[in-house]
């Protein structure tokens, strides 16, 4: 039988609660500093967010609200240089520490590494997020936490195409049966079992709804102590929290 020997992590929605107070209040900052009237709310933005990518996601936007600017000259460019705005105005929200780690999460992190499991990490956020995103949360020494930073436009197809995850596998030189993927949407549920990973998932407000299938697990988070995880398919948690020993036991069972 194949030993867990690493986890590879999602960001967005899975390490913090990025999307709704962190990217879509960084995308509005950006669509005004341009001068545009574009505006995305809580709800327009969770519709959005059934596409992964900044940039992808401001064209689908375009595509559905505004088809017309789309046929503009130049309007890759223009797509560009707003998700860089964008990445610049949620950096800066990062370093005031309005986004922090999900309950948890550094609790299972330091787990993980006193138990000899390897970390990484799979995403479709740019890496310049990660780090931000890592150091504001776990410290400078945050990003070297994780032996493998697999972000961004690193892979061409982006979730839930499995090229991202397969990537991480390839640059950690494990196969997939020797890890397990922690992530909170369906189209990472996707990526990751099109990756050959098992996976188990922690909903957030955006994805609690969504369909979860070929997951091993899932759960309203990871918990603390104080602050219980509830588990919503799959099998039961032991005790209050979602620990290594408990993921180490459900991998071996999957």
């Amino acid at each position: 039988m194949t030993q867990l020997q690493a986890l590879i992590f999602d960001v967005d929605g899975t390490l913090a609660d990025t999307e709704r107070d962190g990217h879509r209040i960084a995308f509005n900052k950006a669509f005004a500093e341009a001068g545009l009237d574009w505006d995305w709310n809580v709800a327009r933005y969770g519709e959005l967010l059934k596409v992964t990518g900044g940039k992808e996601r401001i064209r689908q936007y375009l595509s559905e609200d505004h088809p017309a600017i789309l046929e503009q000259a130049g309007i890759d460019d223009r797509i560009r240089e707003l998700h860089a705005a964008k990445t610049r105005h949620y950096v800066a929200l990062l370093e005031t520490g309005a986004i922090p780690l999900r309950p948890g999460v550094r609790r299972l992190l330091d787990e993980a590494e006193a138990e000899g499991l390897r970390l990484a990490i799979a995403t479709t956020t740019t890496p310049e997020n990660v780090t931000a995103l890592l150091e504001a949360t776990l410290g400078k020494e945050g990003p070297s936490r994780f032996e493998v930073i697999a972000a961004g436009d690193v892979v061409p197809a982006k979730k839930p195409a499995p090229d991202i995850f397969s990537h991480a596998l390839d640059a950690m030189d494990l196969p997939a049966k020797a890890c397990l993927a922690l992530e909170d949407s369906d189209n990472g549920v996707r990526s990751a079992r099109g990756a050959g990973l098992k996976v188990v998932v922690t909903t957030n407000d955006y994805t609690r709804d969504q369909d979860f299938a070929g997951a091993m697990a899932v759960l309203d988070g990871l918990g603390e102590v104080d602050s219980p995880a509830c588990v919503l398919a799959g099998p039961a948690l032991p005790g209050a929290v979602l620990d290594i020993a408990t993921l180490r036991d459900w991998f071996a069972r999957a």
